[in-house]
């Protein structure tokens, strides 16, 4: 029976868990193929991917914040994982482990139009966020960089090819009207209400800039929306949140690992799913 999971730190809130599960199950491979979240801390991450296929995986979901350290250990990185540094789709065989990024194809693929021509922003400068600015340009948009750290700024827009938010910007708040879609790839808002880092002044984005014109993905998701999302919307923008992107990003993996075409609309109705209502 192959095994799959997710793989991050924390992940106890992933809903690729259930999502997968249900994809599986609407394929008719729930009798063949698992899928489970595992918690791994970053110092523990070649340790445990090596241990993997002798578990009986047959590859694993990577998210935050080991995307990075995936791109770094695996045996064969497709030509987009090369490109963005990040890897979030492993597959093992053979003794080999290939890797691919399903995040940027995710991304692309939730957006309700195409962003070529389009001003974008990309806030973070993780494996998320490099994969949001690689689709991005590679998509034909205009696209610019934020992180709090302005080293890693310059470091991710030199590596991608896209162009960093200057310093002078760095120290007030992000106008966002500059900008006609904007994503939000870092861990703000990950964190409940209340908790450092869970709220936009650790965004340091002008949130009262967002208006009708604007097209906001936060691929952060919680149980409920996170302060971003409710300031864009309250502005009038459309709004693609990070259930969407899981959904695509999460059949594109299973595509790669199964070979067959995933049921999306499925998966959807999993991860909206409340407690009482799953199967």
């Amino acid at each position: 029976m192959p095994r799959l999971a997710v793989i991050g730190h924390p992940v106890a809130h992933s809903l690729s868990p259930a999502m997968q599960t249900a994809a599986l199950r609407e394929m008719g491979l729930a009798g063949e193929w698992t899928y489970e979240a595992i918690d791994v801390e970053p110092n523990e991450f070649r340790r445990t991917i090596g241990q993997l296929p002798q578990g009986g995986f047959a590859g694993v979901n990577v998210t935050i914040p080991h995307k990075r350290e995936a791109f770094e250990i695996v045996d064969d990185p497709s030509d987009a994982v090369r490109a963005i540094g990040a890897a979030n789709t492993l597959s093992f065989g053979g003794g080999r482990i290939a890797a691919e990024n399903t995040d940027a194809p995710g991304l692309i693929a939730s957006l309700p139009e195409s962003p070529r021509g389009r001003r974008a922003l990309v806030l973070g400068a993780g494996g998320a966020a490099r994969a949001a600015a690689w689709a991005l340009a590679d998509a034909g948009a205009a696209v610019w960089v934020w992180n709090r750290t302005h080293k890693k700024t310059e470091r991710l827009a030199s590596d991608i090819g896209v162009r960093p938010v200057q310093p002078e910007g760095m120290n007030r708040a992000l106008a966002v009207s500059r900008y006609e879609i904007v994503v939000n790839a870092t861990s703000v808002g990950l964190e409940p209400p209340g908790r450092p880092g869970a709220d936009l002044k650790a965004l340091h984005v002008d949130a009262e800039s967002f208006t009708d014109k604007h097209l906001l993905v936060d691929l952060v998701y919680g149980e409920s929306e996170t302060e971003l999302v409710r300031a864009a919307r309250s502005g009038g923008a459309q709004v693609v949140d990070g259930r969407e992107v899981l959904v695509q990003q999460g059949a594109a993996s299973l595509r790669i690992w199964t070979r067959q075409e995933p049921p999306i609309d499925a998966m959807r109705r999993a991860i909206h799913a409340k407690p009482t209502d799953e199967p």
